[in-house]
């Protein structure tokens, strides 16, 4: 059985506490045998299939840059132990812990469910932002192609799309992504916490090494792809005295936008980010949580529309002044220009017509 506290190999999370839903509770108990002639089993990925009736959601928040969003994926394996999304795992009966970066689903029929989404006379076109929630380019993409079936069906109905990932593997899928980036379909936004490859090893152990993520923004740019540079999260003590280095970093290798988000620690994400860091960090551990809560007038977390993603008092507002000024240093734009919404042309739902020849002349 693997353990429900400390380290493990590969993974972000310390620990996997119970799902918030579920009835009952459990504690680890030190029995005197711990340690005495096996290790701990690796933790290895499981993934499960879902079929998805609908794929579309639609988000109505003022303070995110999108209205439409898809994730091919429940669960994300880079294991970033800050990661917002972790408490929708307990809508599954699994821990927002270990459970979330190694019991994953993945929604196979995804671009066959955005297709008839698509087909919909009632459909709005809007930018579709793909990977917000979980990275669409985490590990498993390389054996699902979930996300690549996307990106064909938005390919052929010239359909507007934007990506935010901190994987490498968005490379892959340039053919489709380079055609659409010319005709203002397309744009990247490469997620870059830290610069400091032991930290990231420790906080996002199976994301692209973040030198790595840099490179993939000149491939990316090369192609004609427009990318921005996203420094999400800003963690206090931890990442925030990088702010002006990354974004220098961004720009050298051809980002021409910029943003960032103050960490975030919704719901079950606070404990779970609080073991890992007193796990790795524990000197800073106290540092880091009373900027926090500095932000967030006096509590860990304000999920207040407007403030949670940058957070308030004098801290944040230095953190906002020190972007701005860096930014503007580094010729990087706030925003990224605006997809083109004009060019969509709905699919064929050929499974309702009678006589795709006659039909077309209606």
């Amino acid at each position: 059985m693997n353990p429900l506290h400390g380290p493990v190999r590969g993974r972000g999370a310390t620990i996997n506490p119970d799902a918030r839903f579920e009835p009952t509770r459990r504690e680890a108990f030190d029995d005197g045998w711990a340690g005495d002639d096996d290790a701990p089993t690796p933790l290895r990925t499981e993934v499960t299939v879902e079929h998805p009736r609908n794929v579309l959601s639609w988000n109505q928040s003022p303070d995110v840059p999108f209205e439409l969003s898809l994730n091919p994926y429940r669960g994300c394996e880079h294991g970033c132990s800050y990661c917002f999304a972790r408490p929708a795992h307990a809508y599954v009966g699994l821990s927002p812990g270990l459970d979330f970066e190694s019991r994953l689903f993945a929604k196979v029929g995804a671009a066959d469910c955005l297709r008839r989404e698509l087909t919909r006379t009632s459909h709005r076109v809007t930018p579709l932002a793909l990977g917000i929630n979980t990275d669409a380019y985490q590990p498993i993409e390389r054996e699902w192609r979930i996300t690549r079936e996307i990106l064909e069906v938005l390919a052929a109905t010239r359909h507007p799309v934007s990506i935010v990932t901190k994987s490498a593997l968005v490379e892959r899928d340039l053919d489709l992504l380079a055609p659409m980036a010319e005709r203002g379909l397309a744009q990247v936004a490469i997620s870059v916490t830290t610069l400091d490859r032991g930290l990231s090893r420790h906080l996002e152990p199976r994301a692209a090494a973040p030198q790595r993520r840099l490179q993939t923004i000149e491939r990316l740019t090369a192609a004609g792809v427009p990318v921005s540079l996203l420094v999400a999260p800003l963690i206090p003590v931890l990442t925030d005295g990088e702010l002006e280095t990354l974004l220098d970093a961004g720009a050298a290798a051809g980002a021409v936008g910029a943003g960032y988000v103050l960490l975030r620690l919704p719901r079950e994400v606070a404990p779970v980010f609080e073991d890992w860091l007193r796990t790795h960090y524990p000197l800073k551990a106290e540092h880091i949580l009373q900027r926090l809560r500095e932000a967030h007038g006096g509590q860990l977390y304000d999920s207040t529309f407007g403030h949670r993603m940058r957070g308030g008092g004098p801290y944040a507002k230095v953190l906002r002044q020190r972007f701005r000024l860096a930014r503007r240093r580094a010729g990087l734009a706030g925003r990224l220009v605006e997809l083109d919404c004009t060019q969509f042309e709905p699919p064929i739902d050929r499974a309702n017509r009678r006589d795709d020849n006659q039909m077309d002349l209606f």
